[in-house]
């Protein structure tokens, strides 16, 4: 099976081609980073992906796509290229969560991984994961915080010497997670460790292996937050796509 991989979440649009199986084969992993969005770009790093696999977009088996938290611009980018893919192909489509993805990509040395992104506005989005026998496991859902709650919330449930922090958030709130490596934290930036399409795929992959797929008409983005336009509506006319509480 060949999964293509795309990740628009965060300032970095990512796509990668795997091969399936046992063992799980990465082919290609193409990555930008842009300031201004990734609707111009996308089509053309997709394709550079598949050429550099050696796959043409007709022996796609599947797409696995970011579905988030993460930017609401980019998210709709990455899951609009992706559902156009898969209708007009046979391939199925998975939805990946943005930041379990993102602690795939952990160096193995450490068991627990926090993940923490700019949200903007004053937040992040967080997530903190422990790895067992390398099989990757929740130990907190997804969620809105304040740089200094999504710190404090590492700070409580980590253990010094064996987690790492990854993401935006540490790079754009500087202050508030300055006191980690001090605690015995190691802090990695998204410039070290950035989204990978592969890294998508992998767990695309994962999901369809359990007999999981999405149905196209009903995939959308998750947020753990309404966007700055839905705040400005009244609390009875507010909507979000797969809002978790």
């Amino acid at each position: 099976m060949v999964l293509l991989g795309i990740d628009t979440a965060t300032t970095v649009a990512a796509a990668g081609v795997v091969q399936g199986g046992p063992e799980i084969r990465i082919l290609s992993d193409v990555g930008e980073t842009s300031a201004t969005g990734h609707a111009a770009r996308l089509p053309e790093i997709v394709a550079r992906a598949l050429a550099e696999a050696g796959r043409r977009l007709d022996e796609i088996d599947a797409v696995a796509v970011s579905v988030g938290p993460g930017s609401f611009t980019g998210l709709r980018v990455g899951l609009s290229f992706a559902k156009g893919i898969v209708f007009a192909s046979r391939a199925r489509l998975v939805g990946v969560s943005t930041l379990e993805a993102l602690a795939s990509l952990a160096p193995p040395a450490y068991g627990t991984i926090a993940v923490v992104s700019d949200a903007r506005r004053g937040e992040t989005y967080a997530a903190l994961f422990r790895r067992t026998g390398g099989v990757l496991e929740r130990i907190t859902k997804d969620l809105a915080l304040s740089p200094d709650g999504a710190a404090e919330r590492v700070l409580g449930l980590v253990e010094p010497g064996n987690t790492v922090l990854l993401g935006d958030a540490s790079s754009r709130y500087i202050e508030a997670f300055a006191g980690l490596p001090a605690a015995g934290i190691s802090v990695v930036p998204l410039e070290r460790i950035s989204p990978r399409g592969s890294a998508v795929a992998r767990l695309g992959a994962d999901r369809l292996a359990r007999g999981e797929s999405d149905p196209v008409d009903s995939l959308v983005p998750v947020y753990v937050r309404a966007s700055a336009a839905e705040e400005n509506l009244r609390p009875s006319t507010l909507t979000t796509e797969n809002r978790l509480s």
